[in-house]
């Protein structure tokens, strides 16, 4: 069997943008400055920073120019921000280094939910198309010639119920047919899931039809939050229906932490949890250059600022054991409780205090091929 031809995969991280935007506005700026400066030392490639918005709506981004003055950027990695309007670009641009300004591409959105749209930006969905040709003309004043587009809330809504496949490309294609008539190409589809709506089988339906309607765009852009679980499994199904001729920008968070303020589930919310995501690709064979190892320490270092567990799970239960060296030890004692599940990283050290071994003889034989000494409880 042909192994799979999988898409470029492009990550980019978000746990300082989506995830603190949600958390504790206390959480000091020296804090915030040593958990970034340890995230840089991954292998990540991409970290989104924050945003410039009104401290009125999110607080959390109060102190976000400060940190932009005080990081130390580390080579290889591009610091970004979420540039969602032109004033936003020219504040990026004050602050650029650290930050790293992107070739401009002129992007168009919608929330297809209209309670979401108007909770989120105060205006109904017409409101904001009324606001399309304008933007369109500003863009081209500029000399643009490229555009993304993207759908918000694409799979359903937990204040109007589920979407219809036909209702999410009607409303990409409303956009795209606005872009190609003013002359624009349209490079890039995007699909955020808002609202935690979206199931794998329905990924791979859309993103096939998708292709089928615009075969011309090869590049995709996913943002799953996962308050029901179906961001990892939804993405493994974009991967499945992608091929080397696609590229794909997945953004997640650390832990799987974050979420918004106003679909009703707050930090449930969450996202596709980084170490996790890197997991599987590594599994499957796309290389991510992250060092899992270190990632994991940033979810503990994580764990600490926010004062609770985060959502990922590698970073509790550990990578799959790939090698003798990092296989459990079969006799080692019963394992109980979160704390001593860390003794994948931890060693001993993490049960010594509660582990214990009910067998009266070790566990050896033809199936151990280990020369280690049997684990003391």
């Amino acid at each position: 069997m042909q192994p799979k031809n999988w898409p470029t995969v492009i990550y980019s991280e978000e746990v300082m943008r989506e995830g603190f935007g949600i958390e504790d506005v206390t959480i000091p700026l020296q804090t915030k400055l040593e958990f970034l400066e340890a995230l840089s030392d991954t292998g990540l490639k991409r970290i989104t920073l924050g945003a410039f918005v009104s401290p009125r709506y999110v607080p959390q981004m109060a102190d976000f120019e400060d940190l932009l003055r005080a990081i130390k950027p580390k080579d290889g990695v591009s610091y970004l921000t979420f540039v969602h309007n032109q004033k936003a670009r020219q504040r990026a641009q004050t602050f650029s280094p650290p930050l790293s300004i992107e070739d401009e591409i002129f992007t168009l959105f919608i929330d297809i939910c209209d309670v979401h749209q108007r909770r989120n930006v105060n205006r109904s969905i017409e409101q904001a198309m009324q606001t399309w040709p304008e933007q369109i003309l500003e863009a081209q004043s500029r000399g643009i010639d490229k555009a993304r587009v993207a759908i918000y809330s694409a799979w359903g809504s937990n204040f109007a119920g589920k979407f219809s496949q036909a209702y999410r490309l009607s409303m990409i294609e409303r956009q795209i047919d606005l872009l190609q008539a003013a002359g624009l190409q349209v490079i890039e589809i995007g699909l955020h899931d808002s609202q935690s709506w979206c199931l794998p089988h329905e990924m791979e339906q859309d993103l096939l039809e998708i292709k089928r309607r615009w075969p011309a765009v090869t590049h995709f852009h996913l943002h799953m939050h996962d308050a029901r679980a179906m961001a990892l499994p939804s993405i493994y199904a974009a991967l499945r229906s992608l091929d080397s001729s696609d590229t794909v920008l997945i953004e997640g968070t650390l832990g799987g932490i974050g979420g918004g303020q106003y679909c009703g589930n707050g930090q449930a919310s969450g996202m596709v949890a980084t170490e996790d995501l890197m997991h599987m690709l590594g599994g499957m064979g796309i290389d991510t250059g992250v060092d899992l190892d270190k990632l994991i320490e940033c979810v503990w270092k994580l764990e600490k600022i926010i004062g609770r567990p985060a959502f990922g799970h590698v970073s509790k239960a550990g990578p799959r054991p790939t090698d003798l060296d990092h296989f459990y030890d079969p006799n080692l004692p019963a394992i109980e409780s979160m704390a001593s599940a860390r003794h994948f990283k931890l060693g001993r050290q993490a049960y010594e205090q509660e582990g214990y071994s009910p067998w009266k003889h070790p566990i050896l034989g033809p199936y151990y091929q280990g020369q280690r000494e049997p684990t003391k409880a």
